[in-house]
């Protein structure tokens, strides 16, 4: 399987920062028991989450919005 890079990720979420929040987010919900939305065996957590945002199935939840993936992210709320 080829390599998955930070600008493939961005393709889908513009923001650094928010693309960040959003693996970050999403390893733990794996490293907790979710299932893998990509197939990608023998990868450690965070390529596998990296990955799963490239292939757009995981996005951000706007508040107040209905989920329309399977899995989503809570957007980061700046303060």
């Amino acid at each position: 399987m080829a390599r998955i890079t930070v600008e493939d990720c961005l393709k889908r979420i513009p923001n650094r920062f928010m693309l960040v929040h959003m693996a970050d987010k999403r390893v733990r919900q794996i490293r907790e028991g979710s299932e893998y939305l990509v197939n990608a065996p023998k990868n450690e957590d965070i390529v596998i989450s990296l990955r799963e945002i490239a292939a757009g199935k995981v996005s951000v939840k706007k508040p107040g919005a209905e989920p329309e993936v399977e899995a989503t992210v809570e957007e980061v709320e700046s303060t």
